[in-house]
């Protein structure tokens, strides 16, 4: 599927806002990499994000 950029940003910044609150990080990622927002985006590129998005 292929979203838009704002859908990107909102997907993003979601799943973000849900590691910095302490939900498990679902990819393997570089111990220097603590920024929540990094390791989201590390998510969405290897599709592994469990947000879905509807689209009316």
């Amino acid at each position: 599927m292929k979203y838009t950029r704002f859908e990107k940003a909102r997907i993003i910044g979601a799943r973000a806002l849900q590691i910095s609150f302490g939900a498990p990080i679902l990819v393997d990622h570089p111990a220097d990499m603590l920024d929540p927002i990094d390791i989201a985006m590390l998510e969405f590129d290897r599709e592994m994000i469990p947000i879905t998005v509807s689209r009316e």
